[in-house]
């Protein structure tokens, strides 16, 4: 009986203990939540791979993955969406320093190109906020090979 009482004693300090840290964890202004902006965070990343080697050398499809860190890709344009955190926006994209581009709030995690002539070619992918101020960005460059039997 007092191993039992001794037991439920030391339980019952433990839940204390651990009660108070989480009380104290989270104190007014302590909690981070998605919704709010946080202070402090982290600056967004843009990380780009060279196309997928198979699609590329025996189609001549260029699948350029890519991924960010502490940003998400959204569908959502203007100031408002400013104040989101993690931060959101889009990507812009250009192919071959041409004079147009196109922005893509998908977030598939892979920008697709087919069509492109044989050839060497450069692909710019940058992350841009929700009014489209560019944040950061890479350039994958490879060569489309000639494939017998397509026609650009």
């Amino acid at each position: 009986m007092i191993t039992t009482v001794r037991a439920l004693g030391l339980a019952a300090i433990a839940l204390l203990t651990v009660a108070t840290a989480i009380a104290q964890a989270q104190t007014p202004g302590s909690v981070q939540t998605q919704f709010l902006p946080i202070k402090d965070e982290p600056e967004p990343k843009l990380l780009v791979d060279q196309p997928l080697a198979e699609p590329l050398t025996t189609r001549g499809v260029a699948i350029i993955p890519y991924r960010t860190e502490n940003f998400r890709i959204l569908p959502i344009f203007g100031p408002g969406a400013s104040d989101v955190s993690p931060r959101v926006g889009h990507l812009h994209v250009n192919v071959d320093d041409l004079p147009w581009r196109w922005a893509d709030a998908g977030g598939t995690g892979a920008i697709v190109l087919t069509g492109l002539p044989a050839g060497k070619h450069k692909v710019l992918i940058e992350i841009v906020t929700p009014e489209h101020r560019v944040i950061g960005g890479q350039t994958a460059s490879f060569t489309v090979p000639a494939i017998h039997g397509q026609h650009h």
